[in-house]
């Protein structure tokens, strides 16, 4: 039998196929639900679609994809002033501002697409290559010129699949890992992680955990977080701008949004000193997994008491005694992620620009375009 792959575009989550969700098991973030977060609260430079393969007119995959106008940003990140970092602004307005991503740019790990196990991994993927070519002509037709096509956030045993004639002219490449933290099967509480870690590091613990007493933690609801909409906003903005690189901001009713659609699967933490909202961070139930998502915090308060890494602790907490496996931190502060036991996680993706001229000096150009970081890797642990 003649078996045929061909690909649909959807531009909203209410044209998907009704058996959509069958193949969205592997990750929440393909979710119907998800997605249509990702519709009601888009970052204001985004815009999603999303694609079914076919296998004989029957679903047998299912990917995200994500246009990003990096023109419309009003910073890719106010850390690093530098002359680097002025020469990267720049190519970046003018070579490489608009970007069409098969995956999702808001998240870590392998959130861009989820086939059925009756498909042919090799040709589901040039059948999503013929997708991301038609998504092109669509953007072009409507003015946007798309400079880079990219598929990101695999790991190594995925990354094999892309060994196909589609993706020869395509540079790849790895950028920061996604630190993955495991949990001990043994472990059934926070005080078992706290045995767990070596003189050092329970210190540190205890140091973190001291400077913290004033802060009170408190769980918020859908009301809260719409009560405090405002204040929520200004700390995620505070730790966003302060990021080497950024390619969104999230809107300001986005952990609204996220809390009225995923209820108890969308955890929404405020921490308060003497009534004040002084951080907050966020956390996505996903399967046996738990997925870190965005946070802010007011960055004074944030040294002082050391809140980031107390986070990273309640983090742990919450999902040793909620029986999770493990918890994907993703990236950025690896060095302090590394010091309470998350591991490194090489991630891999591919990126073309539609310039063959421009495309053949990518290994060069990627340099600038992925900010290095130095970092040492720590181990917690006895």
């Amino acid at each position: 039998m003649n078996t045929s792959y061909s690909f649909k575009i959807y531009n909203s989550t209410a044209q998907l196929p009704k058996n959509w969700n069958d193949l969205a098991i592997s990750t929440i973030f393909l979710s119907k639900n998800y997605l249509e977060v990702l519709e009601k609260s888009p970052p204001e430079n985004m815009i999603c679609h999303f694609i079914g393969i076919f296998k004989n007119d029957i679903l047998v995959g299912i990917a995200v994809s994500q246009f990003l106008d990096l023109n419309k940003l009003e910073s890719f990140g106010e850390r690093d002033k530098c002359v680097k970092t002025a020469l990267r602004n720049f190519a970046f307005r003018n070579f490489c501002s608009n970007v069409l991503l098969i995956g999702n740019n808001m998240l870590t790990g392998q959130n861009s697409f989820s086939f059925s196990n009756t498909i042919d991994k090799k040709k589901a993927l040039q059948t999503l290559k013929l997708a991301t070519a038609a998504l092109k002509k669509m953007f072009e037709s409507k003015g946007k010129k798309i400079h880079i096509i990219s598929f990101k956030d695999f790991d190594k045993e995925e990354i094999k699949n892309f060994d196909i004639p589609e993706f020869k002219t395509d540079y790849q490449f790895s950028t920061q890992p996604n630190m993955v933290f495991s949990i001990n099967e043994n472990w059934k509480s926070e005080q078992d992680y706290i045995d767990s870690l070596s003189k050092k590091y329970r210190d540190q613990y205890k140091r973190a955990r001291k400077k913290a007493a004033v802060v009170e933690k408190r769980k918020m609801h859908l009301e809260d977080i719409i009560a405090n909409e405002e204040t929520i906003y200004d700390l995620y903005i505070h730790v966003a701008k302060n990021a080497p690189f950024n390619t969104f901001f999230l809107p300001k009713n986005h952990f609204r949004t996220f809390k009225e659609t995923f209820k108890d699967k969308f955890l929404f933490y405020g921490y308060f000193i003497d009534g004040k909202l002084i951080g907050f961070n966020t956390l996505i139930k996903n399967g046996d997994v738990m997925d870190t998502y965005f946070l802010g915090y007011d960055d004074s308060i944030q040294r002082e008491k050391m809140l980031y890494l107390n986070m990273l602790y309640d983090m742990i907490a919450y999902s040793i005694n909620k029986g999770f496996k493990e918890i994907v931190f993703a990236r950025t502060a690896l060095e302090i992620k590394s010091s309470v036991g998350a591991k490194p996680v090489k991630m891999y993706g591919f990126i073309e620009h539609s310039n063959p001229i421009l495309n053949s000096y990518m290994p060069k150009i990627f340099k600038y375009l992925e900010p290095e970081t130095i970092w040492q890797e720590r181990n917690p642990f006895k």
